[in-house]
């Protein structure tokens, strides 16, 4: 066979935009079945609101509408009340990849990458043909418009701009089309996700109207904002040889590399670049950070992580958790469990420098749980990352592999599948090591399975003491259900065993014998117990019974 020239061969190379690799991966951004990708653009478009609101300070409210166009064809409308966005943002915000106040900020927020809005942009042009149409209120302006990306170049086109002035409040309003998508009423659809949402911020007023024209409000259960997330440095450990070399060459202020790393990395001070300039002897310190070589990054990194070298831990008070008051708050709001436990454990470290918490709740009974078959219920896990909602990927996030880890029927849950069940688990962090640009499941890293499983545990705890309270009081009444059954036989042979006293009398007597003995073991229990119904003891006697009983 004939070789083929090189030149030939390299006759069909081309370049590429990023819009372009997305819509030929749109599966990468979530846009895979019909069912999940409306609910992903409904997420793109729910997370980008409650980022705003937040950030503007402003108490959320949100409006979504769905209608069916026809077969697998609806309109997804998103309105609300945030700041809005300014004209000349309009186009990068919604019709460009990789754009936007998000990703190059160490900071907590829903969205990360500045991919959603304009990948549901891109959607609609790619299954309709058509752009999004987009109001924005913002400054006493109002601006209307359509949006729509050239994918080639990966840039915005704006069409049909309508611009107003005058008082018509702050709010942004997104309606695009959209085909081979599907809404229906599974675990994965978009009534799921929003009421998941509602779940997580209950400071947020939701609606959703669905294509059956029913509006399925989510009413607010707090007024208190969640306080606004610390834009922070990253911490040395948590950088590479690469990273390093980027910073210094983007670096416009510092004249030095010694002054660089104090000014842009965490716990870096004066005495910690001593130590680092003591074991670089050969790397320039006083050089422009933007001169820096990759063989010095090197070697100051490998200095940063030299066994000698201690650090302080980062800061904390960047993560922003929900609150344990604010879970139960909305828990008990949604699905009026019996029970009810939050649990929220201090903050922690991964990959050496990335602070991450986790909150976790445990519901039982009432609501919680989710419909199996007939009016049976079963256990379901409600998984979030930095308040938004993880509905897909289930498998294979990190939340699901520490829930599968856990021995249950050490706290009193003998078939966990069928228990009226509800765990919630969210994971607060600068940086959420997400699987894929979809952002639905979370790494499997070692440090966050294991912090969520000891979260749940933690819950799990108090669960089981409320559940052994539920089990002594079911075998006390059957119990006494038991002995009441020969009371009246009794009362009517004692008198003539004895030859003395009435049948009355005696019933009578034993009936107090009875109420009384049991009325006393009601108040011993109660006197013994370390905890009560909110979750609030330990349940460590019960624990230590179980590992016995085991």
């Amino acid at each position: 066979m004939a070789q083929t020239s090189t030149e030939k061969i390299f006759t069909e190379f081309r370049e590429h935009s990023v819009a372009e690799f997305f819509k030929k991966n749109q599966q990468m951004l979530g846009f895979s079945g019909k069912t999940r990708s409306l609910t992903t653009i409904v997420h793109e478009y729910v997370t980008n609101s409650l980022d705003a609101t937040e950030e503007a300070g402003i108490l959320p409210e949100i409006e979504i509408t769905v209608q069916e166009i026809d077969k697998e064809r609806y309109k997804v409308i998103a309105e609300d009340n945030g700041p809005g966005i300014p004209e000349k943002h309009i186009g990068k915000a919604l019709g460009q990849m990789l754009a936007g106040t998000k990703f190059h900020r160490y900071c907590q927020q829903r969205g990360q990458q500045g991919i959603g809005a304009s990948g549901c942009t891109m959607y609609s042009q790619i299954t309709t043909g058509k752009p999004v149409k987009v109001v924005s209120r913002y400054d006493k302006r109002k601006i209307s418009c359509e949006v729509s990306i050239d994918l080639k170049s990966n840039s915005s086109k704006i069409m049909n701009a309508v611009k107003e002035e005058g008082d018509f409040g702050h709010g942004l309003e997104i309606e695009g089309e959209f085909a081979d998508v599907k809404y229906d009423k599974s675990s994965f659809g978009v009534y799921e996700y929003v009421r998941r949402t509602a779940l997580a911020n209950p400071h947020l007023q939701i609606t959703l109207h669905d294509p059956e024209g029913q509006a399925h409000a989510f009413p607010r259960s707090s007024d208190k904002i969640p306080d606004k997330p610390m834009i922070v440095q990253p911490h040395p450990m948590g950088i590479s040889t690469n990273d390093l070399i980027d910073f210094a060459h983007r670096e416009r202020e510092c004249r030095r590399v010694s002054s660089f790393l104090q000014e842009r990395f965490a716990r870096f001070s004066a005495a910690k670049v001593d130590e680092i300039k003591a074991l670089c002897p050969d790397v320039d310190f006083n050089k422009k950070p933007v001169e820096l070589q990759w063989v010095e990054a090197d070697k100051i990194i490998k200095a940063i992580h030299d066994e000698n070298v201690k650090w302080i831990a980062p800061a904390t008070d960047s993560v922003k958790p929900i609150g344990s008051e604010q879970i139960e708050k909305s828990l008990n709001n949604i699905l009026a469990p019996q029970f009810v436990v939050v649990t929220e454990r201090s903050p922690k470290i991964y990959k050496g420098g990335i602070p991450f918490m986790v909150e976790a709740a445990l519901a039982y009974g009432g609501g919680a749980g989710k419909k199996a078959a007939g009016d049976l219920m079963s256990s379901e896990v409600i998984r979030y990352a930095n308040r938004a909602p993880l509905l897909f990927d289930n498998s294979g996030c990190a939340i699901t592999e520490a829930v599968k880890g856990i021995d249950w029927k050490r706290y009193k849950l003998k078939n966990f599948e069928e228990e009226p069940l509800s765990i919630f688990v969210n994971i607060s962090s600068v940086y959420v090591p997400y699987t894929s640009a979809g952002k639905q499941a979370i790494s499997n890293d070692d440090e966050i399975v294991q912090e969520i499983k000891n979260a749940i545990m933690d819950a799990a705890r108090n669960l089981q003491s409320y559940l052994s309270g539920i089990r002594r009081d079911h075998d006390r009444k059957e119990r006494k259900k038991a002995i009441l059954r020969y009371v009246s036989q009794l009362s009517h042979d004692l008198p003539d065993l004895a030859g003395k006293g009435k049948a009355a009398d005696i019933e009578k007597k034993i009936l107090h014998l009875i109420e009384n003995k049991y009325s006393t073991q009601i108040e011993d229990e109660e006197e013994g117990k370390n905890g009560n119904g909110n979750g609030n003891g330990n349940g460590k006697e019960e624990d230590e019974e179980d590992e016995k009983e085991e």
